[in-house]
């Protein structure tokens, strides 16, 4: 919270050492058509001006909106006039890693901005593949949704990724090193792997980053993460989507943006931060739907997702994330996502947890992966190595497993010392 005192204003952080020092505001300044507006005489409200006063200061007010309208439609025109196509045009092959939700909807998307490039998904399951290439259509994950005629799958990794300009891997992280030793001898190793799974690899702690040019044994193989928004089944109803790619390639994170983009799919580029994020949050998530089943409120919802916002921050932080990522798409715009939509899976783990139910019998009826579950120890491990308190999130981890009641930690928390706040 900032408390404003004139020109000048403090904040004070929960814990002692996640002080900041802030500069001062940047003055607002008014257009001039609404700067000029004479004020209404002393002792006289806005209320009392004449008819002719109030329709002529309702007139340049909508000016002003006009104005600064027609100025962003005159910017994005002009951007969208000057943006290449190239990479579009050279695509031939992108190869899906994985036949889950989130990895159909991207194989679907992809496919359907060109239809003479082939989108070859490499899935497990021989049902599964042949249901894609006969049917056209997930039968799993999307039932009612047909996928582009362009998408194909295959469970022979030499053939998926043979010739294939560029990779989507979309494999739970748990199971990504394992997986992508068994098919490295079939990567080129200037193919660009574009990582959409979120999450830390247990016992290492690893994130994607890392384990793809591990897995593969070449460090200098091309990567970039995908995060933000997005859940499959909205991608899959071309539904209005932002997300962010992240790499220190510029030429690869521009070459992503033109691969992904579309008229209901913004691609925003960032440089840093975004699989710290993207990991972190499903535990919050999971914390979420803990105070939703038990029916706490929406004041416990508020201060909760606050606290573990703050949480996320200061771990990020530690690992090198920079702190302003939090509040763009990969940061706040994934955590209201998964915190408060009943789509999210690891929030759906919680509201069942803080219903009363347990988690083998949660976990036993779910047929997607909740990244939380698994990533919750990892992140409280990771606290202790950066010497970082994460009270919310180390209570869910504690509840997972099965250490710690959702009725018990809620009392834990509400005792904790009351800080001042930055």
């Amino acid at each position: 919270m900032t408390s404003f005192r004139g020109p000048t204003f403090t904040r004070v952080a929960p814990f002692p050492h996640h002080r900041r020092t802030l500069l001062p505001p940047r003055p607002f300044v008014l257009p001039s058509a609404v700067a000029s507006s004479p004020e209404p005489p002393d002792g006289e409200d806005a209320t009392s001006a004449s008819p002719e006063e109030r329709e002529s200061s309702d007139r340049s007010r909508r000016k002003v909106v006009k104005i600064a309208w027609e100025k962003l439609v005159r910017w994005s025109r002009s951007w969208r006039s000057k943006a290449r196509t190239d990479v579009l045009e050279r695509t031939r092959k992108v190869v899906v890693l994985g036949g889950g939700s989130f990895g159909t909807a991207m194989a679907a998307h992809v496919a359907s901005k060109k239809a003479e490039m082939e989108v070859h998904m490499l899935v497990r399951d021989p049902l599964l593949c042949r249901s894609i290439n006969e049917d056209h259509c997930n039968r799993k994950y999307f039932p009612e949704h047909n996928l582009p005629q362009n998408v194909f799958a295959t469970t022979d990794a030499e053939s998926a990724l043979c010739k294939a300009d560029y990779c989507l891997h979309a494999v739970p992280v748990q199971f990504s090193t394992s997986f992508l030793r068994s098919i490295a001898s079939f990567v080129d190793p200037a193919l660009p792997f574009i990582s959409l799974s979120k999450g830390l690899e247990l016992n290492t702690f690893r994130m994607m980053s890392q384990i793809i040019p591990l897995a593969l044994q070449n460090p200098r193989q091309p990567f970039v993460a995908l995060s933000g928004p997005s859940f499959a089944l909205e991608l899959m109803n071309k539904l209005p989507t932002a997300m962010v790619v992240a790499t220190k390639d510029k030429k690869l994170a521009n070459a992503t943006q033109q691969l992904l983009s579309s008229s209901y799919l913004r691609i925003n580029t960032s440089r840093n931060g975004v699989l710290h994020y993207g990991a972190l949050k499903n535990v919050l998530a999971i914390a979420a739907g803990i105070v939703e089943g038990m029916n706490l409120g929406n004041n416990s919802m508020a201060a909760l997702v606050a606290q573990g916002c703050s949480e996320i921050r200061w771990l990020a932080t530690k690992m090198g994330a920079k702190p302003t990522t939090i509040t763009g798409l990969s940061g706040t715009g994934d955590i209201m996502l998964t915190c408060f939509v009943n789509l999210s899976r690891n929030r759906t783990v919680g509201v069942r947890l803080g219903s009363g139910e347990k988690l083998d019998d949660i976990m036993a009826s779910m047929n997607q992966v909740a990244e939380g579950v698994s990533t919750a120890g990892a992140v409280i491990a990771l606290a202790q190595k950066y010497h970082v308190k994460l009270p919310v999130l180390t209570a869910v981890a504690r509840i997972i497993d099965c250490e710690l009641t959702p009725k018990k930690a809620v009392y834990e928390l509400m005792n904790l010392p009351q800080v001042e706040e930055v």
